[in-house]
């Protein structure tokens, strides 16, 4: 296909669940045609704020925020200034929408991108948006009808979109997320100091961590580490925990917590390699947010989700669930991971014809090349455009 250059205005955030995919897309268009440009429309204050232009392109901010679901005094003042800040926004994405003049908008999900793809529909921009996960975001539902293409990671998303408007290409997701090999896999212990003669369970709670599975994990090591045995545990706490897990740590060393077995649990605030990380284990225990989905589908992995339940519409449920559906995954409810997750994943890791049923069926799922297809839906929008002109 001969890619033309293009004038792309990609807007959302909020998340890296939202962003980093925004980041991916706007790479593989630049990787097909140099000379497209590219700018980022994000909320003010919001991580994109910081994470676009670390990743070396331009972002322009609205004032618009989102509705908060508790109820505290900050929250109902916000939600009085929602409306107006709306208004704001979508004033604004004019402006920006005409003195850039995009080809095509792209929005990632995130309330972010409302403002931005609301104007740029209302202008008869064309436009694409990327949903991430298998339960679709408020903002995604509003902008369905309006724009041309919908990009999904999931099948079954007719419940949320117009189904003529619905491709499915997948999670653009980090390039070096494959399936593992002998290499990788020594590798992967070699940079972690596993032992070789053990299995590998690597827990991971993003990159700020999970307050729920370190919980879990502290309430394992003070019992005993029961059932370790055998095992090697790589834990990914979080750098918002590190302070908290490093004391718990020293004192589980001088109460003799689970004996010579702590020696075989090896933690880190971050996890600076995903690729080798995920190479060296054998079962992955992880939230379940839409990126982490695609990237444990890529990497072929057996995996514990335990969704958080902090998220809007409980969508890592969603998402976990559809891969459970097919026998690709297997979950524990937030709820009851401090007494469940342990012993789940220490059965697991010690099963391999249960391990390789699960490896198979993910594998399935694995979409890996879904930048490429973004981009390819939005170079077929403006043909479909202009065909309609």
């Amino acid at each position: 296909m001969n890619y033309k250059p293009l004038r792309v205005i990609i807007s959302g955030g909020g998340t890296g669940g939202h962003i980093f995919p925004a980041i991916s897309i706007a790479g593989k268009l630049k990787e097909v045609n140099p000379d497209t440009e590219i700018l980022f429309v994000g909320a003010e204050g919001k991580m994109e704020m910081e994470k676009v232009p670390a990743a070396g392109y331009r972002i322009q901010a609205l004032p618009i925020t989102g509705l908060q679901r508790q109820l505290t005094w900050k929250n109902l003042i916000n939600g009085i200034q929602v409306p107006f800040k709306a208004l704001r926004s979508v004033q604004m994405a004019e402006r920006i929408l005409r003195e850039f003049k995009p080809d095509v908008t792209v929005g990632v999900g995130g309330y972010a991108s409302a403002p931005l793809l609301w104007a740029a529909t209302r202008l008869h921009i064309p436009s694409v948006i990327q949903e991430q996960n298998s339960f679709a975001g408020l903002t995604n539902k509003l902008l369905g009808k309006r724009v041309q293409r919908i990009c999904v990671a999931y099948e079954g998303m007719e419940k949320f979109f117009p189904a003529d408007k619905i491709v499915l290409t997948g999670n653009p997701i980090r390039g070096n997320i494959v399936p593992a090999t002998k290499e990788t896999v020594r590798r992967g212990i070699a940079e972690y100091g596993l032992n070789p003669a053990n299995r590998h369970i690597f827990i991971v709670g993003g990159s700020l961590g999970s307050a729920m599975l370190n919980r879990t994990m502290r309430k394992f090591i003070a019992g005993g580490c029961k059932g370790m045995s055998g095992v090697d545990i790589l834990w990914q706490c979080g750098k918002y925990y590190k302070e908290e897990i490093d004391a718990f740590m020293a004192e589980a060393r001088e109460k003799g917590w689970g004996g010579e077995m702590l020696q075989d649990i090896h933690y880190s605030d971050f996890i600076g390699k995903m690729d080798l990380a995920y190479a060296a284990a054998d079962v992955v225990v992880s939230r379940s947010g839409a990126s982490s989905v695609s990237e444990l589908c890529a990497a072929r992995k057996a995996v514990v989700f335990v969704p958080s339940p902090n998220v809007a519409e409980d969508h890592q449920t969603h998402n976990a669930m559809a891969l459970v559906n097919k026998q690709a995954a297997l979950m524990i409810r937030d709820a009851d991971a401090e007494e469940k997750l342990m012993p789940e994943a220490l059965e697991l890791v010690r099963n391999p014809a249960k391990i390789a049923v699960l490896e198979r069926n993910i594998a399935k799922l694995a979409l890996p090349d879904a930048a490429q297809r973004i981009v390819e839906e939005i170079y077929a929008t403006l043909g479909t455009q202009a065909d309609k002109q």
